[in-house]
Parts: structure tokens; C-alpha cells; sequence
């Protein structure tokens, strides 16, 4: 990824220009996967930190217990909402932590992850975990992303 570009608007709400700069210097192996980068570079100010959000509706119930990618989708959903709700978007995104019941679920929750990460996503990680908070959560999603 070029480093000297930063992440183009998602949305007409996202007209103003990015408040990060994600990079992929090539003496470090590129990311094995679309939506992140090696590391996010934002300016001094505030941050907004967002809860582990897992595939649940507004009503509380998770959208799909056999399906992690519907799941990954309503996390994502989730993480836009609280981000439109504190004046920011996908593309302030700095940083992700994703928690899955099984590793296997990498492919399977990656097009939505690309879809709201399609270039300079952000630094991210991805842990196999024993269980999640509810019984049928397959997935949780935190976010740490910059706001003005």
C-alpha cells in the first residue's frame, strides 16, 4: 500500500480528509489481508475507545447464531453507529481487536471487514478465544478511532 496516501471518504458524511495516516513500509512484510495496515499514525487530540461490540440488533439478540460473518457485519454495524453518534466513521478507525471462537472464521468475516476497511484500514489483531460473553457469539469487535 502507498503510504503517502490516506483513506479516501466511505460516505458523503465523510467528506473531510482522514485524521490518520496508515503506512506499509516494505522492510516489514505486508499485511496478509486487505482490510489493515501495519501500523496508523494520528495527530495528537481525542480518542474514542468502543467497547467489544458482538453481532447483536438493537433489540439485544445476536442476528445469526450459525452464521460469524452475519455476525461480524452487525458488530461492524454496531461500531459505525457508536462512531456516527460521537461524530466520526469507519475511516477513523486507528485500531480493531477482533475475538473469535475459532480462527477458522478469519475468511469468513474478511468481506465485511474489507468492505468497511477497503484501503489504509487500521493496525488490528485477531485472537482465538474460548468463548465469548454470550452463549451463541462467535464474534466481538473493539475499536479504538480518533474524533475530533
Amino acid at each position: 500500500m502507498d503510504a503517502s496516501k490516506s483513506q479516501s471518504p466511505q460516505s458523503p458524511a465523510a467528506a473531510r480528509a482522514s485524521r490518520k495516516v496508515a503506512t506499509n513500509p516494505a522492510a516489514v512484510p505486508s499485511p496478509i489481508r486487505g482490510y489493515y495496515s501495519n501500523c496508523v499514525r494520528v495527530p495528537a487530540g481525542s480518542l474514542l475507545f468502543i467497547s467489544g461490540q458482538l453481532g447483536m440488533d438493537a433489540s439485544g439478540r445476536i442476528v445469526d447464531r450459525d452464521d460469524v460473518a452475519a455476525q461480524a457485519e452487525q458488530a461492524l454495524r454496531n461500531i459505525e453507529l457508536l462512531l456516527q453518534a460521537n461524530g466520526a466513521t469507519m475511516m477513523d478507525v486507528v485500531k480493531v481487536t477482533v475475538y473469535v471462537t475459532d480462527i477458522e472464521y478469519l475468511d469468513l468475516i474478511a468481506p465485511a471487514r474489507l468492505k468497511c476497511f477497503p484501503r489504509d484500514g487500521p493496525a488490528s489483531a485477531i485472537i482465538e478465544v474460548a468463548r465469548l460473553a454470550l452463549p451463541d457469539a462467535k464474534v466481538e469487535i473493539e475499536a479504538i478511532a480518533t474524533v475530533e
